[in-house]
C-alpha cells in the first residue's frame, strides 16, 4: 500500500506553485515550533554546561588519572557545546529565512527545497539535488 505523496514534500523546480495559503501557514507554524524547540534545547545544554561541567573540584580528584579524564571530560563538552553554538547561529538564520519566505527555495538554484528534507535537516538551505552536488565538490577536492 503505497501513501500518497502530499502537496510540497517533495523537492520541485524553481517555479513551483503547487501550495496552498492554507497548507503553508500550517507548515510555517510547523518549522517555527521545530526550529524553537531545537533551540530551546541547545539553550539548556549551554546553561547546563555552565552550571555543572565548568567547574572540576579538585578535591574530587585523587590522583592525576582522575584529573585528566575530568579535563578531557571537560573538553568535550566545550567542543560540543561549540558545534551547538554553530548551529544555534544556523536556527536564527532559518528562523529569519522563515519570517521572509525564503525558507522554503534552496539557496543555489532556488528550487522548492520540500517538506520531507526540511523536516530531516531544518536549518538547511539547499535542496537535494544541490546539496548533494557540494558534497560532490567537497570530495573531489578533499
Amino acid at each position: 500500500m503505497s501513501k500518497k505523496v502530499q502537496p510540497g514534500e517533495n523537492r520541485e523546480e524553481p517555479d513551483y506553485s503547487g501550495i496552498s495559503d492554507e497548507l503553508l501557514a500550517e507548515r510555517l507554524e510547523e518549522f517555527r515550533g521545530i526550529l524553537f524547540e531545537e533551540r530551546q534545547r541547545l539553550m539548556k545544554n549551554a546553561r547546563r554546561t555552565l552550571t555543572e561541567e565548568m567547574t572540576v573540584d579538585q578535591d574530587d580528584l585523587p590522583d592525576e588519572m582522575d584529573l585528566a579524564s575530568a579535563d578531557y571530560n571537560q573538553n568535550l563538552s566545550f567542543r560540543l557545546r561549540g558545534r551547538e553554538r554553530h548551529l544555534l547561529s544556523k536556527i536564527e538564520e532559518s528562523l529569519e529565512r522563515l519570517d521572509d519566505g525564503d525558507y522554503w527555495h534552496c539557496e543555489e538554484c532556488e528550487a522548492w527545497i520540500g517538506f520531507r528534507r526540511l523536516r530531516a535537516r531544518p536549518v538547511t538551505k539547499l535542496c537535494i539535488i544541490c546539496k548533494e552536488k557540494q558534497e560532490h565538490r567537497e570530495r573531489a577536492f578533499a
